[in-house]
């Protein structure tokens, strides 16, 4: 008896007529927006090698080029982003086609003054008009880019607006303060620790500011020769990092939850005290989008994006390579006895602390001393202690402190402190063991360092706290008190850190 075994039916072949679905004018405004981005490479990249050859080759190969790799992204996005909004395929193809038309704002070039289009800033705007453009459609079509976005933008024009007004009105702390930029408006988001990260991205690597890890600044730098100030890249970077994570955030606790728990969880991360710091030049932003989509991949079982990300929460900060905690008990609990299998996947947790390994590495390279950026903590008061060390250090500080605002900051982190560890006391029952390993480690390590300086920036990241709050939030007065506590602080802490005086 023989086996007839029926091979899947193949994809049909893409014709010019599935480009065509939407009509002719998407298809035209799109192949116009990929000639001018070709035409424009060839301009910034060929050209100034004045050959005359490649450079006529260039032109050709450039403008066609682009007008095809344009057609074509635009095409395979509206195929899928028809799939997950459920809109037509045709209906895609036009929306998405709105999206590209910004790029015909290179031909501005010609028009503007030099400093106006300096290096590649015009492109950026025109990238960031793409990108906004894509995130707007998809807020049309899907509810929860829609819930994020409006929390996102409700409470960052909020927080901004009270930042520079604080900067202009009130003004900065007496005392020589470093100013990031000459203009106002800018310069009130490189205070503190951004100094350190600017510094990172512009100079390289320079006495304390190892202890600072390297794949913000290097993004910072990177970004910062397209946009030509280092300044407008962290707060792109670091704004861009927040929606995504609160993206992550949402899809992550609506598979664990359901909506409404997303729903509170996002917004009370937004408007915590300490939130001014997801949109500062500050790592905030970065390392929570890459804790949360690591988990978000490891909760789908998609063991080496997952440690992938990891690795890259490691190259942020060190408490990136806490993921190998959850990464391992997560992995446990879907392991069925297929030991090849599941050894292969248990292989990608190496990836987690790879990211940690290479920033040691390089210190090993650069100062002879892999663990300088521990070392070098010295310099802020921290070394390694037992837990309950840092409280007494901040309960004497306040015993014998001759100011105010000594005693202010440290009953600030004490309280902060506490808060975090009542609400895994009270709420562990609710979160899976991964999430309790997590967010009792992230608590552990900072406490373990002899100062609780910084506390309430630390406890803003830490994700599975908002997810407790969120589940305790469907009660209405536990939701109410938790805004009334949010609120305020946060206008406080926001106008504290606009003004020059230390926040956490």
């Amino acid at each position: 008896m023989s086996a007839h075994v029926h091979a899947p039916p193949r994809a049909r072949p893409v014709t010019i007529g599935d480009f065509l679905a939407g009509g002719p004018t998407p298809l035209v405004a799109v192949l116009i927006a990929g000639f001018t981005i070709g035409f424009f490479a060839w301009y910034t990249l060929l050209v100034p090698r004045h050959d005359a050859i490649v450079s006529e080759l260039g032109l050709f190969v450039c403008t066609l080029g682009g007008a095809a790799i344009a057609a074509w992204l635009w095409f395979a996005y509206a195929r899928y982003f028809s799939r997950r909004a459920g809109s037509t395929f045709a209906r895609s193809l036009r929306y998405d086609a709105l999206t590209w038309v910004p790029f015909v704002l290179l031909w501005l070039s010609f028009i503007l003054q030099p400093q106006q289009t300096h290096g590649s800033r015009l492109f950026v705007v025109c990238l960031a008009l793409f990108c906004l453009g894509k995130v707007a459609i998809a807020a049309r079509f899907n509810q929860t880019v829609r819930e994020v976005l409006l929390d996102f933008v409700a409470t960052r024009v909020a927080i901004i607006v009270i930042a520079e007004l604080a900067a202009v009105i009130i003004g900065q702390r007496a005392g020589t303060h470093v100013e990031e930029s000459s203009h106002i408006l800018l310069a009130v988001w490189g205070r503190w620790d951004a100094v350190h990260y600017l510094d990172i991205a512009t100079h390289g690597y320079q006495g304390t500011d190892m202890a600072f890890f390297p794949l913000y600044p290097l993004l910072i730098k990177l970004l910062g020769s397209l946009v030509g100030n280092h300044l407008i890249a962290g707060l792109l970077i670091s704004n861009a990092s927040l929606f995504f994570g609160l993206l992550f955030l949402y899809k992550l606790l609506e598979h664990e939850y359901d909506r409404p728990v997303a729903r509170r969880a996002i917004f009370y991360i937004s408007i915590f005290p300490s939130a001014i710091f997801f949109s500062a030049v500050y790592t905030e932003s970065l390392f929570f989008m890459l804790t949360v989509a690591s988990f978000y991949y490891l909760r789908s079982h998609r063991w080496w994006i997952g440690a992938a990300v990891g690795f890259f929460a490691a190259m942020t900060r060190v408490e990136g390579v806490l993921l190998v905690v959850p990464f391992f008990i997560e992995w446990l609990s879907t392991f069925k006895g297929d030991y090849a299998r599941g050894l292969k996947n248990l292989y990608a947790v190496g990836l987690v602390p790879l990211g940690l390994f290479v920033y040691m590495a390089y210190l090993w390279v650069l100062r002879a001393d892999p663990l300088y950026f521990s070392h070098v903590q010295i310099h802020w008061n921290r070394h390694f202690a037992p837990p309950w060390v840092s409280f007494y250090n901040s309960i004497h500080q306040i015993l014998t402190a001759t100011q105010a605002q000594t005693v202010a900051n440290q009953a600030l982190e004490i309280a902060f402190t506490v808060l975090m560890i009542a609400v895994l006391v009270g709420g562990w029952r609710r979160l899976r063991p991964s999430y309790i390993a997590y967010m009792g480690l992230s608590i552990l390590i900072p406490m373990s360092t002899s100062s609780l300086m910084s506390m309430p920036r630390f406890a803003l990241v830490l994700f599975p706290m908002f997810a407790i709050l969120a589940r305790w939030g469907d009660k209405p007065w536990i939701n109410n008190l938790i805004v009334a506590f949010s609120l305020p602080l946060l206008g406080l802490f926001t106008v504290l850190f606009a003004d020059w005086y230390w926040v956490a």
